[in-house]
């Protein structure tokens, strides 16, 4: 299955695409490679756009971010957040699945945690509008639906164990992700030397 086809069968018919996922077979450095590399790049390419080019009025003091440097810093940032945050979460919701009673197996816990990030990532377009930034983040929330139709199948969690599995691997991948993006902003805004003589007036 293409990468369109799966986009859109998670999105739109997820119960019975995770019953589809659940027959193939997968790796997290293929699902890095094919999947979440390429839709994350489409929020990189986004945020270029959205706070490189368009840039974003922030209502502070008339303050608005825009240029090069913080288009740079915002789709790094994003992509290599959403790269390391996928194989991160991946082998933590995995070392935690027998505490849940669920079947450990990273190939799947990789998948679980690559294509409950479907919505996030589409969602990225967004950002092409920064003062849409907020409905790339509402997007995200309709992953936890899905997440939470797919770890039964791929996880064989029981249904009394789903809920609170699936909300331990979302705090896990949302702290892991923060953590990450801490760090890659304080690193990347000294590379890129962002802050005040990098946002322009008007």
């Amino acid at each position: 299955m293409n990468l369109v086809e799966r986009v859109k069968n998670i999105l739109i018919t997820p119960k019975t695409e995770w019953e589809v996922i659940n027959g193939e077979t997968a790796t997290p450095m293929s699902l890095l490679m094919g999947y979440v590399l390429p839709l994350a790049l489409i929020g990189a390419v986004c945020a270029f756009i959205g706070y490189g080019i368009i840039g974003v009025n922030t209502g502070l003091f008339g303050i608005r971010i825009n240029g090069i440097d913080w288009g740079l810093y915002e789709a790094i940032s994003r992509l290599l957040a959403a790269l390391l945050g996928f194989i991160i979460s991946a082998y933590v919701v995995d070392m935690l699945a027998p505490t849940f009673k669920s079947e450990k197996n990273i190939n799947k816990s990789a998948q679980l945690v690559a294509y409950s990030a479907t919505a996030s990532f589409v969602g990225g377009i967004f950002l092409l509008l920064p003062s849409l930034a907020i409905l790339a983040l509402l997007c995200g929330l309709y992953g936890i639906y899905i997440m939470y139709l797919g770890i039964g199948p791929l996880k064989k969690t029981p249904e009394d164990q789903k809920v609170v599995y699936m909300i331990v691997a979302i705090v896990v991948y949302a702290v892991i992700t923060g953590i990450i993006l801490l760090i890659l902003h304080k690193i990347l805004a000294s590379i890129f030397s962002i802050g005040l003589p990098s946002i322009s007036l008007g």
